[in-house]
């Protein structure tokens, strides 16, 4: 059980983000409480997760690549043609660093809280779940069912949402990280087997 001051997190963090990015942030920090009670996770690591998922959001683009070059934070030619991706993998690296976050899945899943991956951890699922549907979210399809699924099932949760995520990016292939397309198809095949299985 790690032992985290959220109050103080958020103290600092405020100073980080723009008013909107952190009513979003406070969104997702409780969403993610919320799917924790429900699937049994640990709600502090969940809140922790939730609250610094987007702590680099608010970094400039050219800011973002020149302190992932400067911090050796490993990043694809793909995220600096995209740089809105980078805020994932250096939001994990300043979870670490200013915020003190030793926990290994609170790091990953701040990681791969925009792209997903093929077999997400429970805590995973959760940061891009929540991150998907926090209260102030409004405009992707289906968000009704997707929200009650979310409640419900996780891994068909993720199936539906990297689906309408990957329909709304094929408009423009080009920009579709390949770790996105890698985590539908995994999720897409679970889907799949469950069904055929009868399990969902």
């Amino acid at each position: 059980m790690s032992n985290y001051d959220l109050i103080k997190m958020q103290k600092k963090l405020v100073k980080y983000l723009d008013e909107d990015r952190y009513h979003h942030t406070m969104g997702v920090m409780y969403s993610a409480a919320a799917l924790a009670m429900v699937h049994d996770y640990d709600l502090e690591d969940a809140q922790v997760a939730g609250l610094l998922h987007d702590c680099a959001k608010c970094i400039p683009n050219k800011k973002k690549i020149k302190l992932c070059e400067q911090r050796h934070v490993e990043i694809t030619d793909f995220e600096k043609e995209h740089p809105f991706l980078i805020h994932a993998k250096l939001g994990a690296y300043i979870a670490e660093k200013k915020y003190g976050v030793t926990d290994a899945e609170i790091l990953s899943s701040i990681t791969y809280h925009t792209t997903g991956r093929p077999q997400m951890s429970v805590l995973e699922k959760i940061i891009y779940i929540a991150d998907y549907i926090e209260p102030m979210r409004d405009k992707a399809p289906n968000l009704a069912r997707i929200r009650r699924l979310a409640f419900q099932d996780l891994d068909e949760c993720m199936y539906e949402i990297l689906r309408d995520t990957l329909e709304y990016l094929d408009e423009n292939p080009k920009d579709v990280d390949d770790t996105t397309r890698k985590a539908y198809d995994y999720y897409k095949e679970l889907h799949l087997k469950r069904h055929e299985a009868g399990e969902i």
